[in-house]
């Protein structure tokens, strides 16, 4: 399993999309048997809230202001991502990291997180990638690198904030 990928600015397109494959193959390592399960959930959580919740405070508010995104995909993203939090949580409550619940809620989070990606590299990536300048991107990378770091720090990943993000996120709907 890759160390917790550490983000130090750049392109904000390539800082997300280097989040992503680092989320694929941590998929991967969930999936495996062998793999040490809990320590490959804790550095997704971590990774995973991290990443969302830059993305939510740094970069989709600039897109939209900038008219790359409207706020229709704004919120549609954030839903996703509430998705995906959920099916987190549910995998970390998951007592057995060798049982078949562990296998099932992997693969719930897997499919929540898989369509989140790939919706999220069409639909917003690409318009940033043709409707931002690469100077705006640079230093939206740097935000969005700045906040994941500062997040990761402050535990973002606990099994208790995770569930606070879930919690708050029904009481939105």
């Amino acid at each position: 399993m890759p160390k917790i990928l550490q983000q130090t600015g750049g392109d904000v397109v390539e800082a997300i999309l280097a989040d992503h494959r680092w989320f694929e193959e941590a998929l991967r390592e969930l999936r495996d048997v062998q793999a040490d399960r809990a320590a490959v959930l804790a550095d997704l959580a971590t990774v995973l809230i991290a990443h969302a919740e830059a993305e939510e405070s740094k970069v989709y508010p600039s897109l939209k202001n900038r008219h790359a995104i409207d706020a229709e995909e704004v919120e549609h993203s954030e839903h996703e991502h509430d998705e995906g939090n959920e099916a987190l949580l549910a995998l970390m409550e998951v007592e057995d990291p060798a049982s078949e619940e562990f296998g099932e809620k992997t693969h719930e989070l897997s499919e929540a997180l898989s369509h989140h990606l790939d919706e999220e590299e069409r639909d917003v990536l690409n318009p940033a990638r043709t409707d931002i300048d690469q100077s705006v991107r640079v230093e939206l990378g740097e935000a969005f690198a700045e906040e994941r770091a500062r997040l990761i720090e402050n535990d973002c990943g606990s099994i208790e904030n995770v569930r606070k993000l879930v919690e708050a996120a029904k009481k939105k709907d």
